[in-house]
């Protein structure tokens, strides 16, 4: 079963790899939207709105049959890429399951295991939010890519062999601390792409012509990408609040005292307060959009140093990265 897992992980990134490629190829082609030249000279003329001036194409008009030809391919490399999604998403599911059950205990003793639930849960939320709004598919790009660097970062860099959970952590508030911290991870992890779309999408409609103006004028509309981002961390915050109070009562169990300022739960708590102030932000109505969006991108800065950072810089109590 381990090693069974192991291959299904490499075949799961290959699967992720193929899916951005499809991703990048849908993107390539262009618009999905094929601009009737009448349609064009009445945005030209005034008649359409300001959204209709920031999205018309510039340069010469292509003939309609060339342009519908492309959006149709570009359309088709889009849905080939949700299905390899999914295909990779299952072999993820498959690779964690055997990786559980090779060790008889949840998939979440060490530092790999954890990556590859985490980016799991991010993969399905993905595919959920996909299912409700599939005009969002395109931002598969990015998902995608986070999927490949994290799988084979876990793969070259995280890999440990099974091994026996440590007694430390054989305990019943393990499954419920770890799994609601997994949980609203992967979240976080979802929320964080449409963050950054917007970001780059916003800038797009506000008329700056910046390094990924080619793929910011093909993201969905920005007002659309931030509700997004604001409904997956509205979502993700209170699970991660509970994870965060589950750790202290188990702390106090295991150690007889909730909080102790290891780096783990310091970097918890710098994690809580950024997300808190995102969602405050968020709610402010004098408070810009953008600003309160990088609140969020900082906010998963935060829990990438927690995960990573924390378990190769620091030493404390959590130490069970399993990296040698």
């Amino acid at each position: 079963m381990s090693a069974l897992s192991d291959q299904l992980v490499t075949f799961a990134t290959l699967a992720y790899l193929v899916a951005m490629i499809c991703h990048a190829v849908e993107y390539a082609l262009g618009n999905a939207r094929a601009v009737a030249p009448a349609a064009r000279e009445l945005v030209g003329a005034g008649v359409g709105g300001a959204g209709d001036l920031v999205d018309a194409p510039a340069g010469p008009i292509a003939p309609p049959a060339r342009v519908g030809r492309s959006a149709q391919r570009a359309r088709l490399a889009g849905l080939v890429a949700v299905g390899i999604t999914v295909l990779a998403a299952a072999l993820h599911l498959a690779a964690t399951v055997t990786r559980g059950i090779a060790a008889d205990r949840m998939p979440w003793g060490n530092m790999y295991e954890f990556v590859l639930t985490v980016s799991f849960i991010g993969t399905a939320a993905w595919l959920g939010v996909l299912w409700k709004r599939p005009s969002l598919r395109r931002l598969g790009l990015f998902l995608t890519l986070v999927m490949v660097l994290l799988l084979a970062f876990a793969e070259l860099k995280l890999f440990v062999e099974v091994v026996p959970l440590m007694p430390a952590l054989k305990s019943y508030w393990f499954i419920v601390h770890v799994s609601t911290i997994s949980f609203s991870s992967g979240i976080f992890l979802l929320g964080a792409v449409p963050a950054i779309a917007f970001l780059m999408r916003n800038g797009y409609e506000q008329g700056k012509r910046s390094f990924p103006y080619t793929l910011a004028k093909r993201l969905p509309a920005a007002a659309g990408l931030e509700r997004l981002t604001f409904t997956l961390h509205a979502f993700a915050f209170p699970i991660f609040t509970f994870a965060v109070i589950a750790g202290a009562i188990w702390a106090e169990a295991a150690w007889g005292r909730p909080w102790g300022w290891d780096p783990k739960e310091t970097w918890a708590f710098i994690s809580w307060v950024v997300y808190a102030g995102y969602l405050h932000a968020r709610a402010t109505p004098s408070m810009r959009r953008n600003v309160a969006t990088w609140l969020a991108i900082l906010g998963f800065l935060t829990m990438l140093m927690n995960l990573f950072g924390v378990n190769f810089f620091f030493t404390g109590l959590h130490s069970y990265a399993g990296v040698d």
